[in-house]
């Protein structure tokens, strides 16, 4: 024997564990193995690797590791934590895999083959078997190493006898992940703001997580800018960062935040440099309820650090768009009709819109007309009521196509009198003036629409519309592969889909045309416009049979609808307007 095979020393010992293990694995083990195994793979080792943890053991779904450093320890745990949300956005609850994770500094036995015994073991066991699902728990000698050096949210929670523990050991709970739901209620006491009548959100300052001081500006770029991106969306209140930005380095309770800053949503997020590689995470998150609406993570290089700050700002911003909007829809879908405010009625009226059809159209603007009753200024309202008059020219679902596109373009512009830096209102003016015919006009608003909310995706598909009727085949499909970046599961796809479609047939690219029309009546077969151009493509092409099935299914959804209708579509060519409405004849359609 050479040396002492055991040797003590004092270390941070973080202990975890899956909850609810043996019920997942009971409903399906081998997915279960698999996920748990991708995880350690993608996010657990790496993550341990990055703050010079050593994996000491692994026990099925425990594990147990050591830190030189408790600041390394919990930083791992919350970065764990915080990655496991962003996994589980989606993910039905029963089916979450969560983790419980303790944290002890103390003394242990380090044996020859590199296992740990001793009492600091054991206590980190115990704290993790205490946990909430997503939390963390930290002995009151862990606390003490980090309490000034990293931003917590913390609870005492006093002496807890544990088992097999001699002695109680006083203990402090970190809310991350989806812990932070069970946070106590945030201090009565407090003052509030009352929730603004449209969708509010805050954007938090993000977290150095690198321990590189550099990076603050950094983090600090990322969310300045991402506050300036959604205050855009001339609909959503955005807190301003003097404001929200007092929060950081403190103790963050997001249903507190809420409240005190008077906002629905709160968007917060983390940046961790590693070598030349950067991550940036960010989670939006329901400040009534807790509840992660969407997180996300992004990963890049450091070589050109501006350019990377604005690419990761407007990919933030046009996936937290969408999802705001969603989480909008869902909450007011609960509500009774009856019951709903300006703001809630104007977000029912754009449900409806994306269906297309024409009594879809009509409630819509019924809808709009609600809300403008509760608020004749309300410019999203107005927008609406703008898109809903215009379509029905457009589409010629109404008797007199010219005088509802008047009065669409009339809607915009009472929108645009109450704030002309709308993008909204703006891209619903050039879609009115574009199918009044005024083409340079039109596209020259929608130009400024896109120009002024380079993440409004509604603005894009309008715009790849007016480009499509130009005959503008590439840059028809530019803007539009610009709107499903920016929104790619927007219920208008069908309609966008189909407005596109228009380019190929312009072109003589029929095959092209059929295949954008196809995607769009298998998107919305509600829809007739999706069915008209993929008639016209079809005929066209000489594919006769299947453009009159389309026809057929074209008067089922609209009776009225004929080739005297279809000569409103704003063509700029009339060349091109005529070969279409000649393709429509060929298969069927009454003159």
């Amino acid at each position: 024997m050479t040396g002492n095979p055991t040797r003590r020393k004092i270390v941070a010992i973080l202990a975890s564990d899956v909850v609810g293990y043996s019920r997942l694995a009971a409903a399906d083990e081998d997915r279960t193995l698999a996920r748990l195994r991708a995880l350690r793979s993608d996010l657990i080792d790496p993550t341990i690797a990055v703050h010079h943890g050593r994996v000491v053991k692994r026990t099925g779904d425990g594990a147990l590791v050591e830190f030189s450093s408790v600041v390394d320890a919990v930083r791992c745990a919350i970065e764990v934590q915080n990655g496991m949300v962003e996994r589980n956005a989606g993910v039905p609850p029963d089916r979450r895999i969560e983790f419980r994770i303790g944290i002890h500094l103390g003394d242990v036995v380090e044996e020859n083959d590199g296992d740990l015994m001793g009492d600091g073991v054991n206590i980190a066991a115990r704290l993790e078997g205490i946990a909430e699902p997503g939390g963390i728990c930290l002995s009151v000698d862990a606390f003490r190493q980090v309490r000034d050096k990293i931003a917590l949210e913390v609870f005492d929670l006093g002496d807890k006898k544990l088992k097999n523990i001699a002695r109680p050991v006083h203990v402090y709970r970190i809310d991350v992940g989806a812990g932070r739901a069970s946070s106590p209620a945030p201090d009565a006491r407090k003052p509030t703001l009352a929730l603004p009548d449209k969708p509010s959100i805050a954007v938090l300052a993000f977290e150095n997580m690198s321990g590189d001081i550099e990076q603050d500006y950094f983090a600090d770029g990322i969310a300045e800018d991402i506050i300036t991106a959604l205050a855009r969306f001339r609909q959503f209140h955005v807190t301003a960062r003097n404001s929200s930005f007092t929060y950081k380095g403190h103790a963050i309770d997001i249903k507190k935040i809420g409240r005190e800053l008077g906002v629905r949503y709160v968007l917060e997020g983390s940046v961790r440099k590693a070598a030349e590689r950067i991550r940036i995470t960010a989670q939006l998150i329901d400040a009534e309820s807790g509840n992660h609406v969407w997180a996300d993570r992004y990963d890049g290089r450091l070589e050109n650090i501006f350019d990377l700050q604005d690419e990761i700002t407007n990919m933030i911003a046009a996936a937290v768009t969408p999802a705001f909007a969603i989480a909008e829809m869902q909450r007011v879908s609960r509500k009774h009709p009856q019951n709903l405010d300006a703001w809630e009625l104007t977000l029912r009226a754009g449900q409806s819109f994306a269906l297309a059809g024409p009594a879809d159209i009509a409630e819509a603007r019924e809808l709009a007309q609600r809300a403008l009753l509760l608020d004749r200024r309300n410019t999203a309202a107005l927008a609406m009521l703008a898109f809903c008059h215009v379509s029905d020219g457009w589409w010629a679902y109404s008797q007199s196509p010219q005088a509802s596109i008047a009065e669409g373009i009339k809607a915009a512009r009472l929108a645009l009198q109450e704030d002309n830096s709308d993008a909204d209102a703006l891209a619903s003016l050039g879609y009115g003036l574009f199918a009044a015919r005024q083409f340079d006009e039109g596209l020259d608003v929608l130009r400024q629409a896109v120009a002024l909310n380079p993440n409004l995706a509604n603005g894009f598909a309008r715009y790849s519309s007016a480009l499509a009727f130009c005959g503008d085949y590439e840059k028809a499909k530019e803007a539009f592969d610009s709107a499903i970046r920016l929104s790619p599961r927007d219920p208008r796809f069908g309609n966008w889909l189909a407005q596109v479609a228009i380019a190929p047939f312009i072109a003589g690219s029929y095959q092209e045309g059929i295949d954008y029309g196809r995607r769009a009546v298998q998107s919305n077969p509600s829809f007739m416009g999706a069915h008209r151009v993929l008639a016209g493509n079809l005929s066209a092409s000489g594919q006769l049979e299947e453009a009159q099935r389309e026809v057929a299914e074209m008067r089922r959804l609209v009776p009225g609808v004929t080739v005297t209708a279809t000569r409103w579509l704003p063509f700029r060519d009339d060349e091109a307007r005529e070969r279409y409405c000649s393709a429509l004849a060929r298969a069927g359609l009454p003159e």
